[in-house]
């Protein structure tokens, strides 16, 4: 009983019915109070409303979880919460699995988004494993009755991060990217949206698929879904929408690089134990390579578009210098090379894989991307990236709450003992150049 009412009192704050009393102004008047509180109230004010919201999760009324939701999206956007999840992380996880199996569209999509940001955070690992078991089925039922293309574009992303941070070995990946082109591939299986997808939803699931086939080897893959997945992604090359396009093409860029097509044309003839793939393998080759010129000519087209195909100009010069990307490394072999700066380091790519990685993780993330590149060890060992200050972040994650209270606290004994030694300082300081005199505690040097 009394958890419940505890419970109840931590989600009123979430039950306004003025916008203008969301969470996140919620949170911006705690973050004003940071100069004056120091570093650990701060952390206990967060976590202060990280418990508030999560017990929000458990109201009937799903505005109130709604908000709860966004609150835990923006904590986990602004700092990686592991303190919080050694402690929440089941009780998290099943809330926001109700959330997706009984919620709104819009619940669903802020739970999904709520879980990605939990795998991430939590890295590979049994917790990362278990979210991923836990919610193939529910996200699964979920694109049945989710109409909306954002929202499902949500539910896309998230199968795509669980899967990408928690499948354990190629079989598990290759199952949520089946999934994913159900969704637009009806005779694949029954999970299908049922009305004609859009092309939101067509980019978004080209672009959850293509980003775990990074983590794929040609090899890995049935023969035949990498024929059919060639030949829809090159009629996609046609379509009048243009970010269409533009998933499209990076995922031809991506099969193109891993060699998938000419590792199928090798299977279409043998397989390892000597037995023939396909009665014609030279059909089958003689198609490929059919298939490869016809898309090398599409993105010639794409790489000096005149315009009236799509929308703004930004977009058809950013058409235009993707695909002038994609056909130098057709016909030369180069991919693309970018840099990204994060805290004063370069963040550099090399390869189509990496970039669609990259592409696809900022636009998870958001404005939490620095955050995470800085901070998360997992796409640290993803990107290979070492942020200048790591060091000294590492330090900072492995001092406990109590031990910044003990440390940092103006009311802890160490910062009053320091006071006074630094009261006496002054007095016997006359007369003195103070940067050159030092006083003990302890073992520590003030």
């Amino acid at each position: 009983m009394g958890k419940r009412n505890s419970q109840r009192k931590n989600a009123a704050m979430f039950e306004s019915d003025d916008d203008n009393s969301s969470v996140s102004s919620s949170s911006t008047t705690r973050s004003d109070r940071v100069p004056v509180l120091g570093t650990e109230e701060v952390q206990l004010d967060k976590d202060s409303l990280l418990e508030q919201a999560l017990d929000a999760l458990y109201e009937k009324r799903g505005s109130t979880r709604e908000k709860a939701l966004a609150s835990i999206i923006e904590a986990f956007n602004s700092s990686l919460q592991h303190e919080f999840l050694e402690k929440k992380f089941a009780t998290l996880l099943l809330q926001c699995l109700n959330s997706v199996k009984r919620g709104s569209s819009k619940e669903i999509s802020l739970a999904s988004h709520a879980i990605g940001l939990l795998a991430l955070t939590v890295g590979p690992g049994d917790n990362a494993h278990e979210i991923l078991e836990e919610l193939i089925n529910p996200l699964s039922q979920a694109f049945k009755s989710v109409s909306d293309s954002l929202k499902i574009s949500e539910l896309l992303e998230c199968l795509a991060i669980i899967t990408f941070v928690g499948g354990n070995d190629s079989e598990e990946t290759e199952r949520s990217m089946q999934i994913m082109w159900q969704v637009v591939h009806p005779k694949l299986g029954s999970n299908v949206v049922a009305s004609k997808p859009s092309a939101a939803v067509i980019t978004a699931v080209v672009s959850a698929w293509s980003f775990l086939l990074t983590t794929m080897d040609g090899f890995s893959l049935n023969p035949k879904h990498w024929q059919e997945s060639i030949s829809y992604l090159s009629s996609l090359l046609d379509k009048d929408d243009r970010s269409v396009r533009i998933a499209a093409g990076e995922a031809l860029a991506l099969i193109f690089e891993i060699g998938s097509v000419e590792k199928f044309c090798g299977e279409a003839k043998s397989s390892n134990d000597g037995s023939i793939q396909g009665s014609k393998p030279r059909e089958g080759f003689s198609h490929i390579q059919g298939l490869k010129g016809k898309i090398i000519n599409q993105v010639k087209n794409l790489s000096t578009e005149a315009g009236g195909r799509g929308s703004a100009k930004k977009d058809l010069n950013s058409q235009r210098n993707l695909f002038r990307d994609i056909l130098e490394f057709f016909e030369d072999g180069y991919c693309p090379e970018t840099s990204v700066k994060i805290g004063g380091e370069s963040l550099q790519t090399s390869s189509w894989s990496q970039l669609l990685q990259l592409n696809f993780l900022k636009r998870f993330l958001g404005g939490g991307f620095v955050k995470h590149m800085q901070e998360n060890e997992f796409l640290h060992d993803v990107f290979g990236f070492t942020p200048k200050k790591k060091h000294l972040l590492d330090d900072e994650h492995r001092i406990s709450s109590a031990e910044k209270r003990m440390y940092r606290s103006p009311n802890s004994v160490l910062n009053k003992a320091r006071t006074q030694l630094l009261n006496k300082q002054r007095m016997l300081s006359e007369g003195r150049n103070a940067g050159h005199f030092a006083v003990n505690v302890g073992d520590e040097e003030v």
